[in-house]
């Protein structure tokens, strides 16, 4: 009988090691999958940092900083304190976005500002200087298109706009302004 038993022992081992590793396998498997077991802890932070972007004749297009930049690796997000996008492309006015917070995509290419968004555009060709403000705001820096579907007021010399959702495409120096627009005009002889 003990012949008998110590050649099932091996086989007995092997299936209780088979069902243990199946055992494991789903156990890492099930908490892989769970998105609430995940931790969004910070890879890294970075304080009063800037990203600077140069064109092929080598001068700066654009500019990213903030007080404070937080990555997250288990979504890929990173979240802007106090940022300031300037953008100075050939061709283009200046325009300077400051805001409250943000978030970057993770290319960099986009940029999400929140709470107290201001959109600067310097003067140009006959244009008089242009701010825009809004609680939200998605630029693309590679088109110069600054886009909203929020509240937005735009105020220029002689001109105040209020609306609700704009597309402003600076390269074009166009703006389109979606719905509920109302404005208030003043005539030149009266300005300053």
């Amino acid at each position: 009988m003990s012949s008998g038993l110590s050649r099932l022992f091996p086989l007995a081992l092997m299936l209780a090691l088979a069902l243990l590793t199946f055992w494991l396998e789903r156990a890492v498997q099930e908490e892989q999958s769970h998105p609430s077991l995940r931790r969004h802890d910070p890879d890294f932070i970075v304080e009063h940092f800037t990203i600077t972007n140069f064109g092929r004749d080598g001068r700066p297009e654009s500019r990213v900083s903030a007080r404070t930049m937080t990555h997250y690796p288990d979504d890929d997000a990173t979240t802007l304190v106090a940022p300031i996008v300037v953008q100075t492309k050939p061709g283009q006015p200046k325009m300077t976005l400051t805001a409250r917070d943000g978030a970057l995509s993770s290319d960099g290419e986009e940029i999400f500002l929140y709470e107290d968004v201001l959109l600067v555009r310097d003067a140009a060709e006959g244009r008089p200087e242009s701010r825009m403000r809004t609680p939200f705001l998605h630029f693309v820096r590679a088109r110069s298109l600054a886009r909203t579907d929020r509240d937005v007021s735009l105020v220029e010399e002689g001109r105040i706009l209020h609306a609700r959702g704009m597309e402003y495409e600076n390269e074009l120096g166009q703006l389109i302004l979606h719905a509920r627009v109302r404005g208030t005009f003043e005539p030149k002889k009266n300005r300053p």
